[in-house]
């Protein structure tokens, strides 16, 4: 009997390939600073004893790492198209990220973290003997500080780029 061929597969998607360029555009090298900085918050915020407001800080700081994992992940690969309705406004989608989630949560959040080393400020005293978490608030808060500020600073490169009328990141 003759033999019919299997239908068509899928069309074949091309090879992962690293998107060097974005790698070395502004907006690339400020998403490296913002995961780096934002692990180094969260990371510095999870590895000691924190309570009340602090987690929601750790809730908000995790969130908005993650979320701009994904942007920088999808953005280096250059499959930003896969995500679906997003993927055709991806510059207005790193718009809104970065101004809105970024500054906005990281802001709060570094306002929560210094407001609690201020409360500890009684326990950096020379001659305290108690466990002191007075410096890793601190160290959070001016970590989500700069952190905010590569936020803004990545939002306004993606506005300026709106406001040219492109429609690309880089």
């Amino acid at each position: 009997p003759p033999t019919v061929p299997p239908p068509p597969g899928p069309p074949a998607r091309g090879s992962l390939s690293l998107h060097r360029a974005y790698l070395r555009s502004p907006l690339g090298l400020l998403r490296l600073g913002q995961l780096a900085l934002g692990a180094a918050f969260w990371v510095t915020v999870a590895a000691h004893k924190y309570e009340g407001a602090a987690h929601f800080a750790l809730f908000a700081a995790v969130l908005v790492w993650l979320l701009t994992l994904a942007l920088f992940g999808l953005s280096l690969l250059g499959r930003w198209e896969l995500v679906p309705w997003l993927g055709t406004r991806w510059l207005l989608t790193n718009l809104v990220h970065d101004l809105a989630l970024g500054v906005g949560l990281y802001a709060a959040a570094t306002g929560i973290m210094g407001h609690k080393a201020k409360q500890r400020s009684f326990c950096n005293l020379p001659g305290y003997s108690q466990h002191c978490l007075y410096s890793a608030y601190l160290s959070a808060s001016i970590c989500g500080g700069i952190t905010a500020c590569l936020y803004l600073f990545s939002g306004l490169y993606c506005l300026s780029r709106r406001c040219q009328d492109q429609q690309d990141i880089i």
